[in-house]
C-alpha cells in the first residue's frame, strides 16, 4: 500500500469516490460519440475535466453530507425481549 497517514483518509476517499463517479458518468455521456469512432478520447477527456471539477467539491461536501446523514438517522435500539 501507499502508506498514506490515516488523517488524510478524507482526501483519499474523495479522490477515489469522485474519480469513480466521474469515470462512469463520463462514459455514459460519451456513448453518442461511439458511432463516430472517438469514444475513448471523448470519454477520457470528459472524465478528466469532470474529475478536476468534482474533486474539490467532494472534499468540501463530504463532511457536510456525513454530518447530515448522522442527523437524519438514529442508533438502533436493542430489541427488548
Amino acid at each position: 500500500m501507499l502508506g498514506i497517514p490515516r488523517r488524510y483518509s478524507h482526501f483519499v476517499f474523495a479522490a477515489i469516490q469522485s474519480g469513480l463517479t466521474c469515470f462512469v458518468a463520463a462514459g455514459i455521456a460519451s456513448l453518442p460519440s461511439f458511432a463516430m469512432g472517438d469514444f475513448a478520447h471523448n470519454w477520457m477527456s470528459s472524465w478528466l475535466m469532470a474529475w478536476a471539477t468534482m474533486l474539490p467539491i467532494v472534499v468540501v461536501a463530504a463532511p457536510v453530507i456525513r454530518s447530515l446523514a448522522v442527523v437524519l438517522t438514529r442508533d438502533e435500539q436493542p430489541d427488548p425481549k
